[in-house]
């Protein structure tokens, strides 16, 4: 029986997969996307999302690279130029985008909207085919490559099969990629708000005994709280009406939160995961399929990106062979590896409360704030410049 085939199918057509498959059909290259659900059509009257990423320098240049970023940046984007973070007041560590000679550092933007975007950029490419709505049911080996089988009953074949699909990604489990895993023992709270705050363009986070809380700016006289803390006490803000937790915010925030008027909220538990390998044999892992973080300073999709711009510069060449894959892994595993672990200090740094671990905390930001050159160098790697 003939299915048809693809050089390569890309399961997860979020934004890293999307993004993925965009770059692959730049290429000249047969591509499948299969993904679950497509993305609600945008219109600026509509409330923001609740979920929100933001995105850094190098991943804006991917998107702008690949044809995307106009659609996106049509809709709606909100640049913001400074980032600050703290525990005690006068121990704030500040960054600002003139540091580098920029003009701001990157853009928060609801993930539909960027996967909107992208979307529409594969519009321009026939050699594109979606699957959608659809999913992934069975993965095994013939002499194309991959066959798939898909919920919705279809049959296809691909050279290369990409796992797009998540941090529970089937992919990853069908090809016997195993994990190492572990729960960070909180919780976290996005709450989108309208608010008077002044930080318009400035986004920060304070770190309290119980969890970190930020503001992500959404444009004037909006935001977006996150807020960090056990899994029984989000709980609990999670049964609380709108007033309610408007009440909570304005006696746990800091006070240059403003007044706030709670819009949409939402949950879920934090949790690290690494695949042992992010390749084999006909599959290859991005972003979440391969590894998960903690989201303290919002590295999730960016570093998904990374994975997304140096698989395309290893597929250039239509070489699907597992040397290609190991070169593609050892690019990106490292990095992510070493950005997992500087959030995990973060957070183990600033889970502990005893009195000399907190004043070495807090003579580590204050110290940091006038390293000069170092704190520089930070931003920069943190911007992926």
């Amino acid at each position: 029986m003939a299915h048809m085939h693809f050089d390569v199918a890309v399961i997860g057509g979020g934004m890293v997969g999307a993004a993925t498959a965009l770059g692959l059909a730049k290429q000249g290259k047969r591509v499948a996307i299969v993904e679950g659900y497509q993305p609600k059509s945008f219109e600026h009257s509509q409330d923001l999302d609740i979920r929100i990423s933001a995105i850094s320098k190098s991943s804006v240049d991917l998107l702008e690279q690949l044809g995307a970023w106009p659609h996106i940046q049509s809709k709606r984007v909100f640049p913001y130029s400074g980032l600050e973070t703290w525990e005690l007041e006068n121990c704030c560590t500040r960054f600002d985008a003139a540091d580098l000679d920029l003009t701001l550092l990157g853009y928060m933007v609801e993930n539909r909207v960027l996967q909107l975007g992208i979307w529409q950029a594969l519009g321009d490419y026939s050699n594109v085919t979606f699957y959608c709505p659809d999913s992934l049911v069975s993965m095994n080996r013939n002499e194309q490559g991959k066959l798939l089988e898909l919920s919705s009953g279809d049959v296809l074949t691909a050279s290369l099969v990409v796992g797009a699909d998540g941090a529970n990604s089937k992919v990853r489990q069908i090809a016997g990629i195993g994990v190492t895993a572990w729960d960070y023992r909180q919780d976290c709270m996005l709450i989108n708000v309208d608010t008077n705050c002044l930080d318009i363009d400035v986004t920060w986070q304070w770190f309290t005994p119980s969890g970190p809380r930020s503001y992500l700016p959404m444009g004037e006289g909006k935001g977006c709280l996150v807020w960090y803390d056990s899994p029984q006490r989000i709980k609990q803000l999670a049964q609380l009406n709108a007033e309610e937790l408007q009440a909570e915010i304005e006696r746990c925030f800091p006070k240059r939160v403003g007044h706030i008027t709670v819009k949409e909220c939402a949950s879920f538990p934090l949790k690290r995961r690494h695949a042992q390998h992010y390749y084999k044999e006909g599959v290859v892992l991005v972003g979440d399929s391969a590894h998960t973080i903690n989201p303290l300073a919002g590295q999730g999709v960016n570093l998904g990106f990374k994975d997304a711009a140096a698989l395309l510069a290893t597929l250039k060449d239509s070489d699907y062979s597992l040397n290609n894959l190991q070169q593609y892994q050892q690019l990106r595993k490292a990095d992510n590896l070493i950005m997992q672990t500087a959030m995990d200090v973060f957070y183990v740094g600033f889970s502990n409360n005893l009195g000399p671990v907190k004043m070495l905390r807090n003579a580590g930001l204050k110290l940091a704030d006038s390293a000069g050159p170092l704190k520089h160098q930070a931003l920069r790697y943190a911007l992926g410049l």
